[in-house]
């Protein structure tokens, strides 16, 4: 996989208040949060400038799919301000303009959980070459453990064999008459 040498520069950037209520009244209830979505969609590509009118060159940030979904699939907001950011590689990104603060508390917790999870890693790292070395030692005792039961059984098989050829030797020994049903006997 190529890395971008550089990141795209930012051409345009303006902040909308979309009217969502006019489009979603023209679907059923159940739809209403996906067409909402489509017409945040829509209303980016007239007012962003994209010319060939692909809306996949628009991408809506998860916070924002997620306020527009916040009360159920029926019930979207009627309106929502949102900040439009268009790169020179024609791709438009949409986030919600204004972040409550119990979100924003959110994120925060989450960015600093993932910070705490690489530092951990990177602790990590020296200590597995150790826990390496652990579970070779554990491995081989394992392996030794393997061997003794393996031996076992076969001392065991063997014994048997030597069991099974004295019983055979033994002169005399007859077999025990198999026990019959009461009517046959008669």
């Amino acid at each position: 996989m190529a890395k971008k040498d550089a990141e795209p520069k930012i051409v345009l950037e303006r902040e909308y208040i979309i009217p969502l209520r006019r489009e979603w009244l023209k679907v059923p209830e159940y739809k209403r949060a996906n067409k909402a979505v489509k017409a945040i969609r829509e209303f980016m590509i007239r007012h962003m400038k994209v010319y060939d009118r692909d809306l996949d060159k628009i991408k809506i940030d998860k916070i924002l799919n997620n306020e527009v979904r916040f009360r159920g699939m029926r019930k979207p907001p009627i309106k929502i301000k949102v900040k439009a950011k268009k790169y020179d590689d024609g791709i438009v990104r949409v986030e919600l303009a204004e972040i409550p603060p119990a979100i924003k508390y959110k994120i925060e917790k989450e960015r600093k959980q993932k910070e705490a999870a690489t530092k951990e890693k990177q602790k990590k790292k020296p200590e597995k070459k150790e826990e390496k070395k652990e579970e070779k030692v554990t491995e081989e005792k394992e392996e030794e453990k393997k061997e003794k039961k393996e031996s076992v059984v076969e001392a065991g098989l063997m014994q048997a064999k030597q069991e099974a050829k004295q019983m055979g030797h033994v002169a005399g020994k007859q077999k025990q008459p198999t026990a019959h049903r009461m009517a046959l006997q008669k």
